[in-house]
């Protein structure tokens, strides 16, 4: 069974930094993209991210570009978000996702697997 947990999200000031981590199990990490999406209180979910499955390709929303950055440690399974200069509009339920291919899909939300989220607040 494909499990993604993710963990580290919480309440920060606006202009700080959190860290997020996803933990994959059950399934071939080292052959899955791997990313994040949000979603905010009464919008949308909306991409926010995506990490080939070799690490050698990134993608960003415009709207955290610069300010957020991806990673993965194939060895652990797990794969991070560094957000940093954080506004309140980055407050949202933050959702792990994995699919074979970097492509359109993640535009799209069309992913293989989800996890549950972490909730990430930026107050004022």
């Amino acid at each position: 069974q494909v499990q993604l947990v993710e963990s580290g999200g919480g309440l920060v000031q606006a202009g700080g930094s959190l860290r997020l981590s996803c933990a994959a199990s059950g399934l071939p990490f080292n052959n899955y993209a791997m990313g994040w999406f949000r979603q905010a209180p009464g919008k949308e979910r909306e991409f926010v991210s995506t990490i080939s499955w070799s690490g050698s390709s990134t993608f960003y929303a415009e709207s955290v570009k610069g300010r957020f950055t991806i990673s993965r440690d194939n060895a652990k399974n797990a794969i991070y978000l560094q957000m940093n200069s954080l506004k309140p509009e980055d407050t949202a339920v933050y959702y792990c996702a994995a699919d074979p291919v970097v492509g359109p899909n993640w535009k799209r939300g069309d992913m293989d697997y989800w996890g549950k989220g972490t909730t990430v607040t930026v107050s004022i």
